[in-house]
This record gives structure tokens, C-alpha cells and sequence, in this order.
């Protein structure tokens, strides 16, 4: 038999005493076993036995059965009593006078039968302090909404006193007036700047003064206006009865919700039953905790599940696919126009539906649960108002967030799921409509070098780390050399100097790549002066060192702007006092700059650096549009790769040139987790990380 424990638990852990003698006495049989002798226990266990067997003709629970008899025809005969009261009500009153009216009618009905049971059963004690707290706060509230409502309907009766071609006249006169005032006093505050007596910003701040004081006042005299005051005296009135509902509903709720929570209940089951009824149906277990709004909410969740989730996964409602079961197959066996593609779409949209509906089943299940152990152990479930408080205070994150989880699912998860599974795939230029699962081939091949595709992948992977270290690094010395320049205090025109460095960034990009490589090509104004100043005839962009060599170096001009300025933000930020003290104790620049300057700029940008390193490892716009990848060298790069090509270049090509997808999303992938291990170990290594600003 389970076990119960001796006492109630509030939801702050405040302990109660048992009202149900019943639980009690089993309760206190069970505790004492637990601290008897062997021989103590079997007559222990006896005692309980016959406790439990006899628990019909128990005279706690008789008089409990009693009183929920007697609860029920008390609640039957308080629908009808109530349900005369609303039809002898006045039928002037408002709807909600008429609710209040009826909830303070059977509040004291309820008092005057719960309070003979308030020793008997929590539950009593609960409904008899909730009829108090109504019947404390009602009346007034009562008195106070029949009080607006009846200054409300004066303000809709009220008949405008005066004439009214009188009273615009006099408005007429007085705006024109205080226009006149207006006109004098702006006249007046720009002769004076003209006169060189205040400045500019000072005329404006008086111009925009004497503005706004006129429009206040004139605001204030249309309110003669007695059409315009009776709708303004309406629409206070309705805001102060609406205002005054919501803010005192609100305040009986808190209380009742309040003595909810600090009356206990006690249940006689010990499992939770209902979290077991209502596993896989989310709703079922929030209405059997008595939580009506709750259930109608996971209810929403039981219908996207069986009637979206479910029915995709198995293939309904999909173009081609056939759910799961076509991630599976991959229309292998299929019809002539059925793709292998649109199978594993269909298949990774199935699995995140899935995903969202284990969500579901999760999030049910928890909170079936707290509810139900909060109950075994005497904590009462939330009602609607306490989980409405919860969701407006805590649960705002998450409310926001579920939106985006939503989208972020569909355009970022989707893609990368189908990524990941395509590269376990065939798919190549004799496989494109349908291909077949391979296992890891494409990384077997990647890892030895193999096959037309994997053959070059070193060669280019080792260009790449080239590449993205020597073009970025450049980037950084070139801006942060920029910026200590533009800062020096003896450098004049720095604003011309700023704008000048801040150009590669202005200007877009492909117009600069697009500009060299027109320049460097064998008829470009640079390859025409060079031959002409050096008589030298250099073919740039056929020459693998001298393209790669362009490439490092326009690199590190377009990226030294962003840099420069990331730099130059920091540096003017860093107090004078750390460098007079430097200068104090005979420190020479160099020393300056690397005690001082570098760990500052580095603490403040290490970790958008780290973005620069990975941005330029796959940086494919410069790689394209400079040489296309290009010079070419089929004897060691094979037809699907140039010399100056990097791995994201590389996959364009596989993929879109050559229709190599399955390799080309395995090096994807392979490119994706290096990038994130490289991205971590330099964020982990900042100190700006370890000192716990990140």
C-alpha cells in the first residue's frame, strides 16, 4: 500500500494538519511500522489491515459522505435560488451589476452552509473563505460600478448649455489671439539671433517652447466648447467604469486566489492517475485537475498532433513523399516522376511536426503531474487567474519565443537537417531524380582523398586555412595600424583621414573586386603600366601565386575598414591617466601599444575578430568574382576546381556546376563543424569570455 504522509504541504512547504481523520489514522499506522520492532510490525499491520477493511464504516468518512450528499443538494438548490434572484433583478441594471449582484447572492448562501463543515474538510474551509472574501469585497464594488454607471448615463443625458455660435466665436477670437501672441514672440526670438544675441539652438528651443505652450492653450479653450466637452466627459467616464471593473475583479481574484493557496487539500489517491489517463491525450489529465481553460488550451495541441503531426508523418497530405516512411525509402521502387529529393523534405518536415508534438506530450505530462503530486501532497492546482499570473510573469519569454522557434524550424532546421541527411546519400550526376542511402562513402572519401570529388579536397582545404589566415590577419594589422594612426594626437584632419580608411567599407564589395579584376586582367590599365614602367609582362590572373597573392591583399584592404573602426571606438575609450602614467614610469610607444593599447582593443573585439576569421573562410563573393576560382589546372585539381578556389567556392561548384550534392553537403558539413569548434575555442580563449562578460 502506498504510503501516506502525517501532513499537508502548502506551495511554500508550510506544514497542516490533517482534517481527514481517516488518512490520518492510516498515516500514523503507517509511520509507526516504519519505526517498529519485527514483532511490533505484524501487530501493526494487523491494526492497518483492519483499518482498511473497514474503511466504509469509518465515522470520519461517513460524516464526509454525509456532507458531500448533503454539498450536492446544496448546490442544486443554490443553480435554482440563484437563477430566480437574476430574474427578479432589475431589468436597468447593467450586465455587470447583474454577474456581481448574483455572485454576492450566492456567496452568502454559501457561507451560511459552508461554515458547519469548516472543521471537517479543507475543501469547506476553502468555499467558506472565498464566500467571506466575495462577501467583504462585493458590496463596494457593487455600490461603486452602480455610482459610474449612473455618472456615465449623466454624461450621455447632459444637454449643452450656451449659444453655440457665441461660444465658437469667442474660441475663433482667442486662437487668434494667442496666434498673434505667437507670431510676436518668434519674430521677437529671431531678431535676436540675427542680432547675434542667442544661438541657434536657442532660437529653436524657444521656437519650439512658445509652439507648444500655444497649442495647450488653445487645447484648453476648445473645451467651451460644450459638444466637445460632453464627448470628452463621456469618454472619461467610460474609461474610469471600465478602469474600475477590471482593477477590482482583479483584486478579488488575487484574494481568493491567495486563500487558495494557503488552504490545503487532501486527496485519498497516492499515484498520479490522471497523468497516466492523460499521457497521450494532452487536455484529458487538466480537465480531470478541474482546470477547464488549460484543458481547452493542450487541447489545441491534442488536435495539431492527431489531426497534422500524425497523419504528415504517415504520408498524408504530402506532395510526393509518404512521411517517415518515404525518409526511408527515398521513392525508391516509385513512380517515374516521384523525386528522392522531395522525400526527404517531406520526410525532415515529418520528423520536426514530430519533434513539436513530443513538445507537447512533454510539456502535458509535466504539468499533469505537478499538478497532481502538488495535490497528494496538499498543495492545491492553480486556477485559471494563478496560471494567467504565472504566464504574464514568467512565461513571457517563451511566448515571445515560440513564434521564432516556429519559423527558425521551418527556414533554418529544415535546410540543415536535409543537409545533413543528404550527405549520407548517392545523390550525383547519374543520381539526381532518385539516389540511394550510402552510409558515410562521401566522408570516407573526403577523409582519403578519393574519387573525382574528394581527390582535390585537401589541396583546397590547406589553400582555404591559407587563405582566411593571411587575408584576415592582414585585415586586422592594416585596420588597427589605421586606427592607432587616425588617434595619434599629433596627426592632423583626422575627420578626412576617418572617411578616407572607411571607404573599402562604403563602397560595395563586388565593385571593388569587380574593378581589380578588370585591372589585373591581360589587357588592365595595372598589367599595362607594369609592362610599361618594368617592361615586365606578368599574366596575373592566370598565375596561381600572383592571383592568390591580389586576393590576400584586396582582402586586407576590404576588411581593414571594419576593423579600423571597431578599433577606433575602443582606443577612445581608453583613459589618457593609463598612458601619462605609462609616459611617468619611462614606458617608450612600442611598449605602450602592447601593454596598454593591445590587451584593451583585443579584450573589447577578440571575439568579432573570431567572426572575421570564420566570415573569410567562407568568404565565396571575392573567390567568384575576382577569377571565378580560377587559374586552372586540371593535372592537379582535376575539371572541378581552379587554384584559387576555396571550399565554399569549391561546393558551388560540385553542386551547382557538376550536380555533385551528396559530396558537396558531406563537405558542408564537415566545413560547419570545424567552423564551430574553431568559433568556440577562440570565444572560450577571449578574456572577455573568461572573465564572464560573453
Amino acid at each position: 500500500m502506498a504510503k501516506y504522509s502525517k501532513v499537508l504541504y502548502d506551495y511554500i512547504g508550510r506544514q497542516y494538519e490533517r482534517k481527514n481523520l481517516y488518512l490520518k489514522e492510516v498515516a500514523l499506522l503507517q509511520d509507526k511500522i516504519g519505526h517498529a520492532s519485527p514483532k511490533e510490525k505484524e501487530t501493526l499491520k494487523n491494526q492497518l489491515k483492519e483499518l482498511i477493511s473497514s474503511k466504509d464504516k469509518h465515522p470520519y468518512l461517513l460524516e464526509l459522505k454525509e456532507y458531500e450528499v448533503n454539498e450536492k443538494r446544496f448546490l442544486d438548490d443554490l443553480k435554482t435560488k440563484s437563477r430566480t434572484f437574476e430574474e427578479s433583478l432589475d431589468k436597468s441594471l447593467s450586465g455587470d451589476v447583474k454577474k456581481l449582484e448574483k455572485r454576492l447572492f450566492e456567496s452568502k448562501l454559501k457561507e451560511d452552509f459552508y461554515k458547519d463543515y469548516v472543521e471537517l474538510t479543507y475543501d469547506a474551509e476553502y468555499h467558506f473563505k472565498e464566500a467571506v472574501i466575495d462577501m467583504k469585497l462585493l458590496p463596494s464594488i457593487v455600490y461603486n460600478i452602480g455610482r459610474l454607471e449612473q455618472e456615465l448615463q449623466s454624461a450621455l443625458n447632459l444637454r449643452p448649455e450656451g449659444d453655440k455660435a457665441l461660444i465658437s466665436q469667442e474660441i475663433s477670437r482667442f486662437k487668434a489671439e494667442k496666434k498673434a501672441v505667437l507670431d510676436k514672440r518668434s519674430d521677437e526670438l529671431k531678431a535676436k539671433r540675427k542680432d547675434g544675441l542667442i544661438s541657434e539652438k536657442a532660437m529653436k528651443n524657444g521656437l519650439k517652447e512658445i509652439r507648444k505652450n500655444y497649442q495647450y492653450a488653445v487645447r484648453v479653450k476648445e473645451y467651451d466648447d460644450p459638444d466637445k466637452m460632453k464627448k470628452e466627459l463621456i469618454k472619461s467616464k467610460r474609461y474610469e467604469l471600465k478602469d474600475y471593473i477590471r482593477v477590482n475583479k482583479r483584486v478579488a481574484n488575487a484574494d481568493i486566489a491567495d486563500a487558495r493557496r494557503n488552504t490545503p487539500i487532501e486527496v485519498m489517491k497516492t499515484k498520479p492517475v490522471n497523468t497516466m489517463i492523460g499521457l497521450l491525450f494532452p487536455g484529458v489529465g487538466q480537465l480531470l485537475n478541474k482546470q477547464p481553460v488549460k484543458a481547452a488550451l493542450f487541447f489545441i495541441g491534442l488536435i495539431f498532433i492527431y489531426a497534422i503531426a500524425v497523419p504528415y508523418a504517415l504520408g498524408y497530405g504530402n506532395y510526393q513523399g509518404e512521411g517517415i516512411a518515404g525518409l526511408i525509402s527515398l521513392a525508391e521502387d516509385g513512380r517515374r516522376i516521384d523525386k528522392s529529393l522531395i522525400f526527404m523534405i517531406e520526410g525532415v518536415v515529418a520528423m520536426i511536426l514530430l519533434i513539436f508534438s513530443a513538445g507537447i506530450y512533454i510539456a502535458n505530462y509535466k504539468d499533469v503531474r505537478n499538478v497532481e503530486m502538488g495535490e497528494i501532497r496538499g498543495t492545491r492546482g492553480k486556477n485559471w487567474f494563478e496560471t494567467a499570473q504565472t504566464i504574464e510573469e514568467d512565461g513571457f519569454p517563451y511566448l515571445v519565443s515560440i513564434p521564432a522557434l516556429i519559423v527558425i524550424s521551418f527556414i533554418v532546421l529544415v535546410p540543415i537537417f536535409t543537409a545533413i541527411l543528404l550527405s549520407f546519400t548517392g545523390m550525383d550526376p547519374r543520381n539526381q531524380s532518385k539516389f540511394p542511402w550510402v552510409g558515410i562513402q562521401n566522408y570516407k572519401l573526403i577523409a582519403l582523398g578519393q574519387g573525382l570529388a574528394g581527390s582535390v579536397f585537401w589541396q583546397i582545404l590547406a589553400w582555404t586555412v591559407i587563405w582566411t589566415l593571411t587575408a584576415t590577419t592582414l585585415a586586422i594589422v592594416i585596420g588597427f595600424g589605421l586606427a592607432l594612426l587616425a588617434n595619434n594626437p599629433r596627426i592632423k584632419g583626422k575627420g578626412f583621414f576617418r572617411m578616407v580608411y572607411l571607404l573599402p567599407w562604403a563602397v560595395p564589395a563586388f565593385i571593388t573586386i569587380m574593378f581589380f579584376s578588370i585591372m589585373f586582367s591581360n589587357t588592365g590599365a595595372l598589367t599595362q603600366i607594369i609592362d610599361n614602367v618594368f617592361g615586365v609582362v606578368i599574366d596575373f590572373k592566370n598565375d596561381t601565386f600572383w592571383s592568390r597573392f591580389i586576393l590576400v591583399m584586396m582582402q586586407g584592404w576590404l576588411g581593414s575598414s571594419y576593423v579600423f573602426l571597431l578599433s577606433t571606438g575602443v582606443l577612445q575609450a581608453i583613459p589618457d591617466d593609463l598612458y601619462e602614467a605609462a609616459d611617468i614610469d619611462g614606458a617608450n610607444s612600442w611598449q605602450k601599444i602592447r601593454k596598454i593599447t593591445l590587451p584593451m582593443v583585443l579584450f573589447q573585439t577578440a571575439p568579432l575578430l573570431v567572426n572575421q576569421y570564420t566570415f573569410n573562410f567562407n568568404n565565396f563573393s571575392i573567390i567568384y568574382l575576382f577569377n571565378g576560382g580560377g587559374p586552372f589546372n586540371p593535372t592537379k585539381y582535376g575539371n572541378l576546381a581552379g587554384s584559387t578556389d576555396i571550399l565554399i567556392s569549391y561546393i558551388y561548384k560540385l553542386t551547382m556546376d557538376n550536380q555533385y550534392q551528396a559530396i558537396g553537403a558531406a563537405i558542408s558539413i564537415v566545413i560547419s563543424m570545424g567552423l564551430m569548434i574553431f568559433a568556440f575555442i577562440g570565444y572560450k580563449n577571449s578574456k572577455a569570455f573568461k572573465e564572464e562578460r560573453l
